[in-house]
């Protein structure tokens, strides 16, 4: 029996269109799907329906913005950034001590915020420098960096 190469088949691509879709600013499909999933967090919290994965989306929000803010996009977000993320390092220890996730008015207000200047941040860039500088942040997360808090050991 004869070895047979396997050949790919691509998918051609308008090059030119390719560069358009990464230079143009974040917009479409997945920034809807991000704003979605941040305010019915936002509004879970404000309810007080809010599980984990609420918890989760609010908290990864302050850390891409406070990482764009770092990298020179919008850094005037940092303190809205710094705001939110101790309320949310609060929310984990009244988590801890009752198992139910609860927020102050004035914590519900700095995640407003923060979502404001944050849609303001990205929708200011092109969407493959978003989507670099959500890689390079879930990175620095992963790998702990000296900057990075665990929220286990802080609760």
């Amino acid at each position: 029996m004869k070895k047979q190469c396997k050949r790919k088949i691509w998918i051609l691509v308008n090059p030119l269109t390719h560069v358009l879709e990464g230079i143009r600013p974040t917009s479409g499909e997945k920034l809807a799907k991000l704003r979605t999933l941040e305010l019915s967090a936002l509004e879970a919290f404000r309810t007080g329906k809010a599980n984990i994965y609420d918890w989760q989306h609010l908290t990864d929000m302050a850390n891409i913005a406070e990482y764009m803010a770092n990298k020179g996009i919008g850094p005037e977000v940092n303190e809205y950034a710094e705001k939110a993320q101790l309320e949310l390092l609060d929310v984990a220890r009244r988590y801890k001590k009752t198992k139910k996730l609860g927020i102050t008015g004035s914590g519900l207000q700095a995640l407003r915020d923060l979502h404001e200047y944050h849609d303001l941040q990205r929708t200011s860039i092109s969407l493959s420098e978003y989507d670099k500088c959500l890689k390079n942040c879930r990175n620095r997360i992963n790998s702990k960096a000296p900057e990075v808090v665990d929220v286990l050991e802080a609760a």
